[in-house]
């Protein structure tokens, strides 16, 4: 196991949601549209089809080589695809990023770890058992808890409350900020900056 990503030469940095026009602008989409964020960063070019089953996109992130990847798959069954990107590149699960929505943090607050529980979330679950281990970096993007008593699995599949548009570009740059960091820095000291900004 690496040091950290980039360490090895190359980091894998997954965003996770749901494909096609209908799941766009989902909260569950999050972690997509951050990754989105990062191809502007490495030079905006054009996502391609991967055997995997993911889009993906290679280029530089700082000085670091970097694979941004999109699972073409559904949420809950993004384990495939990530484990198939993860063997082409042969890369270890230290130097895969996933980032995605988390529930249990406020709406735009970012946190970054190593390995955990997967808390529900169907997407993690589904790359923890593929990966056939859970000690991947994850960039966890709050989007807060639903009102009332609404479902999460309805509130994660609706889209940003017109005050949270807002807000989304700052927490998308945010976030891109955060996975620009750990692939250049590692994870302690990206840790240090962004849990003291929120």
């Amino acid at each position: 196991m690496s040091d950290g990503p980039g360490t090895a030469g190359l980091t894998v940095v997954v965003g996770l949601g749901n494909p096609g026009p209908r799941y766009a602008g989902n909260r569950h989409n999050v972690g997509s549209l951050v990754v989105d964020e990062l191809a502007d960063r490495v030079g905006g070019g054009k996502f391609k089809a991967h055997k995997a089953g993911a889009d993906i996109l290679e280029g530089r992130l700082g000085g670091s080589r970097v694979v941004l990847a999109k699972p073409r798959s559904f949420m809950n069954v993004s384990g495939g695809p990530v484990a198939g990107i993860a063997r082409f590149y042969k890369v270890a699960p230290a130097d895969i990023v996933v980032v995605y929505d988390e529930l249990d943090l406020p709406f735009a607050t970012v946190r970054l770890k190593l390995g955990g529980g997967e808390n529900g979330h169907n997407g993690l679950r589904s790359i923890s058992k593929s990966l056939g281990t859970k000690d991947y970096l994850r960039v966890r993007v709050g989007i807060g808890r639903p009102p009332g008593r609404m479902d999460p699995a309805d509130f994660v599949l609706k889209d940003f409350a017109k005050i949270e548009m807002k807000e989304l570009p700052f927490l998308l740059d945010k976030a891109a900020d955060a996975v620009a960091a750990l692939v250049a820095n590692g994870l302690e000291a990206a840790q240090n900056t962004f849990h003291a900004l929120s």
